[in-house]
């Protein structure tokens, strides 16, 4: 067994390297400057940030969803494939455009939150 030279008291540690990917940060323009010391987690997903803005802003190109929330265009075309396979959205080809329905009365999908339906999540997050 080959034994690793580093100094006392520190873990070994096991880096990855950075691909880029869907853990790369997202520019300082998209996401607010958080304190240090703070996670970088957020309460709402990914998939409610689109819902969220579609609902706000049917006519929107998947370019602005993406620069909005942080993520990559192709990232925002699977979830709104998800959000259409679940029947919360509808889309629609208005010209050139898509506009996108939000279907309100659906209901979450978690246990927890199925009480409550899409439109409840929507009503809380208000536009600025």
């Amino acid at each position: 067994m080959k034994k690793v030279n580093r100094k006392p008291g520190r873990p070994a540690s096991r880096s990855r390297p950075e691909t880029g990917g869907s853990n790369a940060e997202p520019s300082p323009a998209v996401v607010p400057a958080r304190s240090a010391g703070v996670g970088r987690w957020t309460f709402l997903t990914n998939h409610s940030h689109v819902l969220i803005l579609l609902s706000q802003h049917p006519s929107i190109v998947l370019r602005e969803v993406a620069r909005r929330v942080g993520i990559t265009e192709r990232a925002v075309q699977r979830i709104i494939a998800d959000l259409e396979a679940a029947d919360f959205i509808e889309r629609e080809r208005v010209g050139r455009q898509n506009h996108y329905l939000v279907r309100a009365g659906q209901s979450l999908r978690h246990p927890i939150e199925a009480h409550r339906t899409i439109g409840d999540l929507v009503g809380i997050i208000k536009p600025k």
